[in-house]
């Protein structure tokens, strides 16, 4: 087992909860832990404690209007008017008591993940309470309150001078990232999502590329709807492997949204669980390649919170330590029975899925090919420049 990695973790985090009906659950950051432990694939010496992020952090992305905003809701204070102009009380992102408190853990936790990496504690960092990417600078959206990927790459700039390169492969566009560095010439945006003719937050075209010294630096690739595993990891490794050479960051920041999957309620992507096993794969080897192994994951979407994101997130953690030879296992028997009775699906026994269990794709050549010109469309320009 690789030590030169640290997952960041505590079940405080469970308290980022909207409600029992709400599809966004962290739960599923108790089932991913206990899967790994099941697995004695970690130890207690690898896990970190989240702190809580202050508010000049949280400042360093957030209008402090907002953030009081924030803090006024979870404290049942703020009426509904105003809060609705801060995206607070609505369908996606309910107000819940001490909300405040919740989303700054989160980003705390984020925060804790960067310093390990930054200040050569560790290699790797994951931290799959982070993710929260659709954040904006004076409003919630979609079901992120604060977003804890902007703050941890204007920390990282501000803190320890650093070119960060963002990741993002959600199948949800990740724009408040985007937004947030679009005029920015020293972070580099890339998402990989399904395209938002048919999916919130309907962002994230080919021609958002940035803006003024930004300009280049925000690459988006809108995959079409029903894209499965080979054509999404060609796209990924593609576009990954272009934009790393192209923009040679000090680190690598990568969000790892599990809502791409074909179980997905909210989404119409149709990867399987390949695909989960090779995102992380190749953002490790880059790591190594440019960066000398600073990668920094965090969580995000993911809404099958019993067959796919245990499994997906699982994965993440199981590269990220040299212990992908763990997949040939089967799913620890002790965390079957002791999760199966509350599952509201059958939950899988085995790490990646049969084939039988993944949909035929009636367009499949036609998604291929449209997916390949996207793709050439986005990385057009770094292609251009660098010969």
């Amino acid at each position: 087992m690789n030590n030169n990695s640290v997952f960041v973790y505590s079940e405080q985090q469970l308290s980022y909860r909207f409600s029992d009906e709400h599809p966004f659950n962290h739960m599923r950051l108790q089932l991913t832990y206990e899967l790994l432990k099941n697995l004695h694939a970690i130890n207690d010496q690898q896990i970190l404690q989240p702190r809580m992020a202050t508010d000049q952090e949280i400042a360093l992305i957030h209008d402090e209007a907002f953030i009081e905003a924030v803090k006024s809701a979870g404290e049942g204070t703020l009426s509904e008017s105003i809060a609705n102009n801060y995206g607070l009380g609505t369908e996606d992102t309910p107000i819940f008591a001490h909300m405040h408190e919740a989303a700054a853990l989160l980003v705390g936790g984020t925060l804790t993940a960067v310093d390990a990496v930054m200040e050569g504690r560790a290699e790797h960092a994951l931290h799959l309470g982070g993710g929260l990417h659709h954040g904006f600078r004076g409003k919630a959206s979609g079901f992120c309150i604060y977003n804890d990927s902007s703050i941890a790459i204007e920390y990282m700039k501000q803190k320890y001078g650093a070119r960060v390169l963002y990741i993002d492969t959600d199948a949800h566009h990740g724009d408040g990232v985007q937004w947030a560095f679009y005029d920015d010439p020293d972070v580099c945006t890339l998402s990989i999502h399904e395209t938002g003719r048919y999916l919130f937050p309907g962002t994230g075209q080919v021609h958002e590329k940035g803006s003024g010294k930004g300009y280049g630096f925000s690459i988006n690739i809108p995959v079409d709807a029903f894209t499965e595993d080979d054509s999404f990891l060609e796209v990924y490794e593609t576009a990954f492997r272009e934009v790393v050479d192209f923009f040679k960051p000090d680190v690598i920041l990568t969000q790892n949204g599990a809502d791409a999957h074909h179980y997905d309620p909210l989404t119409h992507l149709c990867s399987s669980m390949r695909t989960f096993q090779r995102i992380p794969k190749i953002a490790h080897e880059l790591a190594h390649e440019y960066c000398n192994g600073k990668w920094i994951a965090v969580g995000g979407g993911g809404y099958d919170i019993w067959r796919v994101v245990p499994r997906a997130w699982s994965m993440l953690w199981l590269e990220m330590t040299g212990q992908t030879h763990k997949l040939t296992e089967p799913i620890p028997e002790a965390w079957l029975n002791k999760w199966q009775g509350q599952a509201e699906n059958e939950l899988p026994t085995s790490w990646l899925d049969s084939e039988t269990a993944i949909p035929t794709i009636p367009r499949k050549p036609e998604i291929i090919k449209k997916n390949r010109m996207t793709l050439e469309k986005a990385v057009f320009h770094i292609r251009n420049e660098r010969k």
